[in-house]
């Protein structure tokens, strides 16, 4: 009799337990307009699956979603088929059209090449890397503005091109028609700051309602079949 009753607490504590995990992830996916996303008066089209990803080398929040947190989140969304890509802010920073011409340009270097924004060998991601560690982690300012030579060599020998490289790649159409969409940037960034994640074109994520790698995932998810 004891173990038969002992047998049904066990259950029933059991069933208690998937209900509480169950109504978690549910509460966890059900993203609310106004607390953790907004639409943007002005969709960004040709967008239908992607997410977008607006930052500045000039950002320490970029660098730190760029070192633990968006790497992750592109892994989940991808499995579904979801699209991710940047739009370098040029109007933050000292340096912002320099680095926003020198992303872009090596953006078209990786997709030549036909490899990912998160990969090793990317130029972009070799660049970005270098600009953020130096900025942030060793307080470079090459000049505070009055240097730019010294600021796109950081960039250029990271990336492993030359300066006639560099020139010739920023002429390509696909480079110019980049940082022609990446004026956009500006109007998104005045909302909320950078980063920010805009998913579909159309929904804008609240950072501040990021807790984790999977809730971000899953909003972006939920956001998408919208």
């Amino acid at each position: 009799m004891k173990h038969s009753m002992m047998k049904r607490g066990f259950l029933a504590l059991a069933l208690a337990m998937v209900l509480v995990l169950t109504f978690s992830l549910s509460a966890q996916a059900a993203a609310k307009e106004g607390e953790d996303y907004m639409v943007l008066a002005k969709p960004i089209p040709n967008m239908d699956k992607t997410v977008i990803k607006v930052f500045s080398y000039d950002c320490p929040f970029c660098y730190k979603y760029d070192k633990s947190v968006t790497p992750e989140v592109v892994k989940i969304i991808q499995k579904d088929g979801i699209k991710y890509t940047v739009w370098h802010l040029k109007t933050k920073g000292k340096y912002g059209p320099q680095a926003s011409e020198l992303f872009a340009a090596l953006i078209t270097k990786d997709e030549k090449a036909k490899v990912g924004l998160f990969d090793d060998k990317s130029s972009f991601k070799k660049a970005k890397m270098a600009y953020y560690n130096a900025y942030h982690d060793k307080k470079e300012r090459w000049g505070d503005g009055k240097d730019p030579a010294a600021f796109m060599k950081t960039g250029l020998d990271a990336a492993g091109i030359s300066d006639a490289e560099f020139e010739k790649l920023l002429k390509e159409p696909a480079t110019q028609a980049r940082l022609k969409q990446w004026e956009g940037a500006r109007e998104i960034a005045g909302i909320q700051g950078v980063p920010a994640f805009v998913v579909k074109g159309k929904y804008l994520i609240y950072t501040k309602s990021i807790k984790s790698i999977n809730g971000m995932a899953a909003t972006i998810k939920e956001l998408m079949a919208k």
